[in-house]
C-alpha cells in the first residue's frame, strides 16, 4: 500500500513543481522541475522524515519501484526508434552517424587525457589509472530520456532536431563498446590478465544480439498488428509488446566461450525502428503511445531526481575530479560535434549548438558505474560510482536547460516573449541602442 502512496506522492510532486515554476515564472523544462520534485521527496528532503508513503526515506524504498524506470526507458527507446525512418535517414543518415561515432570518442578521449594526466599529479593513491580509463568510456555516453523529453515537451522542430534523436540513439551503442573495452583494459590492470571475451567479444555480440532480439521483435508486432482494427487495441498491443520486449531483454545466455546479454535501450530503439519502417500505420500508433506513456516519463525523472546522491560534495577529492570530468566530457562533446557537423557540411546553427544538446548523462552512465562498482576494487569502484553520481547531478539538473536554450538560438524552439526581449538586447550594437 506505501508503495502505490509513494507513486502517487512522487507524479503529484513532479506535476506541483512544474506549477511552482510556471508562477515563478522560470523558463526551465518539465525535465528539471521533475528532477527537483524528485529531490524533494527524496532521501534528503521529506524522506528523512521516515513517514511512510510520504517521499523515499532511502535508496531501497527507491529500489523497489525500478521496474517502472526500467519501463520508462523502454518506452522512450522505443519512442526514438521513430527517428529512424528510412526517409528520413536518407537525409541526415550519413551525418547522424559521422557525428554520433566522433563526438563520443572525443569526450572519451579528453577525459581520459585529462584524468590520466591528473592521475600523474595527484598518484595512484588518489586517483588510480584503472578509474581515470573507466571514467573516459563512461563520458562517451548520453542520456536520451532528458533529451527526448524536452524536444517533445517544446515540440522543437528543424535541422538540428532531425540531427539530435538518431545522434542520442547511436551514442549509446558506441558508448557501449567504448565502455567494454576501457573497461576491459582496467580490469586487465587490476587483475593482471586480459581477456579478449570481455574486451572484444562480448560488446560486439551485445550490440548484434540486441539489434537482431529487437528487429525480430518489431516484425513480429507488425504482423500481428494487422489482425487489430479498432486503435484501442492496436495501443493496447503495441504497449504489451514493448513490456515484453523489456522482460526479454533482461536474459542472459551463456554461450560456452561469451555470455550473450542485452541492452534494453538498444532491443527497444531496433523494436521501435523495424516497427515504424515496416507498419504504415505505425506514426498514428506511436503518437497515441506517447500520451499513455507520460505519466510514467514524469515518474521516472521524479524517481531519477530521488536517487540523486548529495552526499557527493562531502569529499574534495569527488568534488575536485568530478568538476575536471565535467568540464573535460563537456568540450569534447563539443568539440567533436563541432568538428564532424563541419566535416559533413551541417548548417553553422547546427555546428554551433549541437555539441551543447548532447551534454545531458544519466541512465546508461549509471549502468556502466553500478557495473565498474560491482567488478572493481572496492576504492576504485566506489571512486568511480561517487565521480559519476556527481557529473549526473549536474548535468540532469542544468542539462535540459541547456538543450533548450540550444534548441531555440538554432531556431527548432520558439523562444518567449522574455527570451526574445533578452536576445535582442545582445544583439543591438551598443553604437544603436
Amino acid at each position: 500500500m506505501y508503495d502505490l502512496i509513494s507513486v502517487a506522492v512522487a507524479l503529484l510532486a513532479g506535476l506541483l513543481m512544474t506549477r511552482v515554476f510556471k508562477l515563478l515564472r522560470v523558463s526551465f523544462p518539465d525535465v528539471t522541475a521533475f528532477l527537483l520534485a524528485g529531490l524533494a521527496i527524496g532521501p534528503y528532503g521529506l524522506g528523512r522524515l521516515q513517514v511512510p508513503g510520504l517521499g523515499f526515506p532511502d535508496d531501497a524504498s527507491i529500489g523497489r519501484l525500478s521496474i517502472l524506470s526500467t519501463v520508462a526507458l523502454g518506452f522512450i527507446a522505443f519512442a526514438i526508434g521513430n527517428e529512424f525512418r528510412l526517409s528520413q535517414l536518407k537525409k541526415t543518415g550519413k551525418q547522424a552517424a559521422v557525428i554520433g561515432v566522433f563526438q563520443a570518442v572525443v569526450a572519451m578521449v579528453m577525459v581520459d587525457i585529462a584524468l590520466i594526466l591528473l592521475h600523474f599529479a595527484l598518484g595512484e593513491a588518489v586517483l588510480p589509472l584503472s578509474a581515470a580509463i573507466t571514467l573516459g568510456a563512461i563520458a562517451a555516453a548520453t542520456a536520451p530520456a532528458a533529451t527526448l523529453m524536452v524536444v517533445r515537451q517544446y515540440k522543437a522542430k528543424g535541422p538540428l532536431t532531425d540531427l539530435l534523436l538518431p545522434i542520442v540513439a547511436l551514442d549509446d551503442a558506441v558508448g557501449l563498446v567504448c565502455f567494454a573495452v576501457s573497461f576491459g583494459i582496467a580490469q586487465a590492470m587490476l587483475s593482471g590478465t586480459v581477456s579478449a571475451a570481455a574486451v572484444i567479444l562480448e560488446p560486439l555480440l551485445e550490440i548484434a544480439g540486441s539489434l537482431a532480439l529487437g528487429a525480430v521483435m518489431g516484425w513480429l508486432l507488425t504482423l500481428l498488428e494487422r489482425l487489430f482494427f479498432s486503435n484501442t487495441n492496436r495501443l493496447s498491443l503495441t504497449i504489451g509488446f514493448v513490456l515484453v520486449t523489456i522482460a526479454l531483454s533482461s536474459l542472459r545466455i551463456d554461450l560456452g566461450f561469451a555470455e550473450l546479454h542485452f541492452s534494453a535501450l538498444l532491443v527497444c530503439m531496433m523494436l521501435g525502428t523495424v516497427f515504424c519502417n515496416l507498419c504504415p500505420r505505425s506514426g498514428d500508433i506511436m503518437n497515441r503511445a506517447d500520451k499513455w506513456t507520460a505519466p510514467i516519463y514524469a515518474l521516472f525523472f521524479v524517481l531519477s531526481g530521488a536517487q540523486l546522491e548529495l552526499s557527493v560534495f562531502r569529499s574534495v577529492a569527488v568534488v575536485g575530479i568530478g568538476l575536471l570530468y565535467i568540464l573535460a566530457r563537456s568540450a569534447g562533446k563539443y568539440l567533436g560535434a563541432r568538428v564532424s557537423a563541419a566535416a559533413t557540411n551541417c548548417a553553422p546553427s547546427i555546428r554551433r549548438y549541437l555539441g551543447i544538446t548532447l551534454l545531458p548523462q544519466a541512465g546508461v552512465a549509471l549502468g556502466m558505474c553500478t557495473t565498474a562498482a560491482a567488478l572493481m576494487g572496492s576504492y576504485e569502484g566506489t571512486l568511480v560510482r561517487n565521480i559519476v553520481l556527481f557529473g549526473v547531478l549536474i548535468y540532469e539538473l542544468v542539462g535540459p536547460s541547456l538543450t533548450r536554450w540550444a534548441l531555440v538560438r538554432a531556431g527548432d524552439v520558439s523562444p518567449t516573449p522574455e527570451e526574445k526581449k533578452s536576445y535582442a538586447r545582445f544583439n543591438t550594437p551598443k553604437s544603436s541602442r
